[in-house]
């Protein structure tokens, strides 16, 4: 019994990741996102350039942060300071790992969703938004309590150095990376997450029905 709750757990925890790590390559590359921050934020305006140019600025730091690339980083129109280079390389880090979990995470979740439905053990179906919940409760919580704190803290776990506090005038890129966007960012994974946990609890009642 205690072998088949652990089965049931190591699948869920696995799918959690699975659907935590998605949620955060989906919403990293979805460029509409981006381009309404643009009329929002009225970037144009802030920094003196056509949306073009700044998507085009936009699209080098995402193609960069590609798990697939290996290259340097280098935005058309803007300079970049070394100190910037070694934050962006910092932050390719995390998103090369967060993708790596991606694909990780869903090499093992579905054999082993396959496996558990196969066994009509489908407890690891409730595991899912039971951790997504006590994560996006946290998330929001401490956004909704202090942003810019949050903020703050999430770059002083990540990073060892004070990089990430980008002068506009060796990098100017940070006038295109307004706090709100990383806000919304988070809003976004936030329900995405939201999405895949209720598509979750779906299933277990599904197949719990089905069971019945």
């Amino acid at each position: 019994m205690k072998s088949s709750f652990f089965a049931d757990l190591v699948t869920g925890i696995s799918g959690f990741l699975f659907c935590l790590s998605l949620s955060i390559v989906l919403i990293l590359h979805f460029r509409p996102l981006y381009v309404q921050e643009i009329k929002d934020q009225e970037l144009s305006s802030l920094s003196s350039m056509s949306e073009t140019e700044i998507l085009e600025q936009y699209d080098a730091l995402i193609h960069y942060n590609s798990l697939f690339y290996r290259g340097e980083l280098h935005f058309p129109s803007l300079p970049m300071s070394e100190e910037g280079r070694i934050h962006f390389s910092e932050v390719k880090k995390i998103f090369d790992a967060i993708q790596l979990l991606l694909i990780f995470s869903t090499a093992t979740f579905f054999p082993l969703a396959f496996f558990r439905i196969r066994k009509r053990r489908f407890v690891f179906f409730r595991i899912i938004p039971s951790i997504s919940a006590v994560l996006a409760f946290l998330a929001a919580f401490g956004a909704l309590l202090d942003w810019d704190a949050l903020f703050t803290a999430f770059h002083k776990l990540f990073f060892r150095n004070d990089y990430w506090l980008f002068d506009p005038d060796t990098d100017p890129v940070i006038n295109l990376l307004p706090d709100s966007y990383f806000l919304h960012c988070l809003a976004g994974i936030l329900v995405l997450l939201l999405f895949f946990s209720l598509l979750s609890a779906f299933l277990w009642h599904y197949f719990s029905r089905k069971e019945r």
